[in-house]
């Protein structure tokens, strides 16, 4: 698989998939060592690739922004042709990103087959069954079909230096001590119910300070803002809010030198893992551990409740959010007790 070849990978849609994509984009850098890859990806995911030693360019393609219009289609079409690529795999099962890969004149399209886009595809692998394995291997799964060789299945990501002190001024602005026990809340998410409830995480925060006087602070991105201050308004000690301050590459350097992150299933859940932060706590409801649960799982606690649901559950507008009020407060104090000893050992 030695050979140089322009390889083009047309990636998937959001920030947890993306980083769960990385094994795979290392994996085809393995299988072609000295070829030139190049990965798609929408503009919102492009820090999660940014520093990536094993691509040589990120393309932007946003569907909905700017290549929404018919013309803005065709000069992206025109874009991957003019760059000449040999072979495409595409992560994602998109009709019209099979379409054009094959108007742009690639002659190698590697993907899961549908009825629909099977004409388009020159490798065409059979489709795994909905939420039969989990996401990393989803896409693993595609270069095995097509006979690439797999190694190993760890996600990836990068954070760079400047990052890193960013980071450790704001924490030093703050006022917090190298021997301070850190803990991030991280209270967001794209997805409703996949949300703890706003005063529980309340309530941990408190109990977090209290009992174990901890420096607490509360991360996310600018959408977060409201979210954070009303868990403030909540709380009765003072937490840190980093809401709005961080990007998400300095997401990944907290996530490197806090002792606990607490998170439910989402972005910043995977990113955590990846930069090997210390120790995770995560919140799962109506998702599944065994598809989109974090990887490798030996720093990570999962608090799980089964309330007679199906999991995974798709149900957007669920009426009481029941899976994710089952986890009390006391659980994750529990956990992070348990941390504690653990240390003091």
């Amino acid at each position: 698989m030695g050979i140089n070849k322009r390889i083009l990978i047309f990636n998937v849609n959001w920030m947890g998939d993306v980083l769960f994509s990385t094994p795979a984009i290392r994996n085809i850098r393995r299988n072609y060592p000295d070829s030139f890859i190049a990965c798609v990806i929408p503009s919102r995911c492009y820090p999660v690739l940014k520093g990536n030693p094993n691509l040589d360019e990120i393309i932007i393609y946003d569907e909905k922004d700017r290549h929404k219009g018919l013309l803005a289609k065709l000069n992206f079409v025109q874009l991957l042709r003019s760059k000449q690529f040999d072979i495409v795999f595409l992560l994602h099962q998109s009709f019209s990103r099979a379409l054009k890969c094959r108007l742009a004149g690639i002659p190698e399209r590697v993907g899961y087959q549908t009825k629909k886009r099977s004409f388009l595809l020159t490798c065409k692998i059979p489709p795994a069954k909905k939420d039969s394995m989990h996401r990393i291997d989803y896409y693993l799964n595609i270069l095995e079909e097509a006979g690439l060789k797999v190694e190993d299945r760890y996600l990836e990501f990068f954070v760079a230096e400047e990052d890193m002190k960013f980071v450790e001024d704001f924490l030093n602005k703050q006022g917090v001590k190298n021997e301070d026990f850190l803990i991030a809340l991280n209270p967001g998410g794209n997805w409703m119910p996949k949300r703890w409830p706003p005063e529980y995480w309340a309530k941990l925060a408190d109990k977090l300070i209290r009992e174990f006087s901890a420096k607490v602070i509360v991360t996310g991105g600018h959408q977060d803002l409201t979210l954070a201050g009303k868990i403030k308004e909540m709380m009765h000690e003072k937490p840190l809010i980093a809401t709005g301050i961080f990007n998400v590459k300095q997401l990944g350097a907290l996530a490197k030198q806090v002792n606990v992150f607490i998170t439910a299933d989402t972005g910043p859940l995977h990113i955590a893992n990846a930069v090997g932060a210390e120790k995770i706590i995560a919140l799962f409801g109506p998702t599944s551990v065994e598809i989109t649960g974090p990887f490798p799982l030996k720093n990570v606690a999962i608090l799980q409740k089964d309330v007679g649901c199906k999991v995974p559950c798709y149900v957007v507008h669920c009426p009481d959010n029941r899976c994710m009020k089952a986890i009390t407060p006391e659980d994750v104090a529990d956990q992070v007790r348990k941390i504690q000893s653990h240390k003091a050992k």
